[in-house]
C-alpha cells in the first residue's frame, strides 16, 4: 500500500454536495509534514481557511457511497446498452469495476459528438448549450467535452468528453443520482438516432 494518498473532494469522496477542497490520508507522519509543507512548520494542520464550508465537507463525506454506486450503477448501465447495441465498450457490463468511468467507442466524429451532446442535454445545469470540439491545451487533437455540472470539474457529476481522432472513444462518468444517469445515458441513445447514426429497426 502507499504510505499517503491525496485526492479532490469534488471528485468521488464529495458526495457531489463539496465545492472545492481535497484530502490527504496516511501514515500520521507523512500527513503531517504534508500539513507542515501547507502550512508552516509547528503548526501544520492546526490552521487553515476552512471557508465556512465543513458541514458540506461532512455532509459529502456522508453521502459519498450512495452517491459513488449511482455512478458506478450507470457506468454498468451505459456498458450493457452499448453492447447491444453493437459497441466496443471498455470495462464490459460484467467486469469488475474499479473506476466510476466508462469507454464506448465508436469509430465515427459524429457518434463521438451526438453521445456528447445527449450527456449535455441531460444536464441539471446548462442543458441548452450544445458542446463543440475546440483546441484544448495539452491534447495532439480537438477535444468535446459534456458537464452541466453544479461544482465545476466534478467528475461524480455525469459528463462524458473524447479527443475527436480514432478511435472517437467518449469517456463518460457520474451522475449523482441513479435516475440522472439513466436519462443521461439515454438521451445520448436518442441523440445517435437524431443523427442518423443507426436504426433501431436494423439492430432488432
Amino acid at each position: 500500500g502507499a504510505d499517503m494518498v491525496v485526492g479532490s473532494l469534488i471528485k468521488n469522496p464529495g458526495g457531489g454536495l463539496a465545492p472545492v477542497g481535497g484530502y490527504i490520508a496516511g501514515k500520521r507522519a507523512c500527513v503531517e509534514n504534508a500539513a507542515y509543507r501547507l502550512t508552516s512548520p509547528g503548526l501544520g494542520k492546526e490552521v487553515g481557511a476552512s471557508l465556512g464550508i465543513l458541514p458540506q465537507f461532512y455532509e459529502g463525506l456522508f453521502l459519498a457511497p450512495v452517491v459513488t454506486a449511482s455512478a458506478l450503477k450507470g457506468a454498468v448501465f451505459a456498458a450493457a446498452l452499448y453492447e447491444k447495441l453493437g459497441y466496443e465498450v471498455l470495462p464490459s457490463s460484467k467486469e469488475e469495476r474499479h473506476d466510476i468511468i466508462q469507454a464506448v467507442t465508436f469509430h465515427h466524429p459524429d457518434a463521438l459528438v451526438a453521445f456528447c451532446e445527449g450527456v449535455q442535454a441531460a444536464a441539471p445545469i446548462d442543458s441548452f448549450v450544445r458542446p463543440e470540439p475546440w483546441d484544448m491545451p495539452g491534447y495532439d487533437a480537438k477535444v468535446i467535452m459534456a458537464a452541466g455540472a453544479f461544482v465545476s470539474g466534478s467528475s461524480i457529476e455525469l459528463s462524458a468528453d473524447g479527443p475527436m481522432r480514432e478511435p472517437y472513444a467518449v469517456y463518460f462518468q457520474g451522475g449523482l443520482t441513479w435516475p440522472s444517469a439513466k436519462l443521461g445515458i439515454l438521451r445520448t441513445v436518442q441523440k445517435l438516432l437524431d443523427y442518423g447514426i443507426f436504426d433501431l429497426k436494423a439492430i432488432q
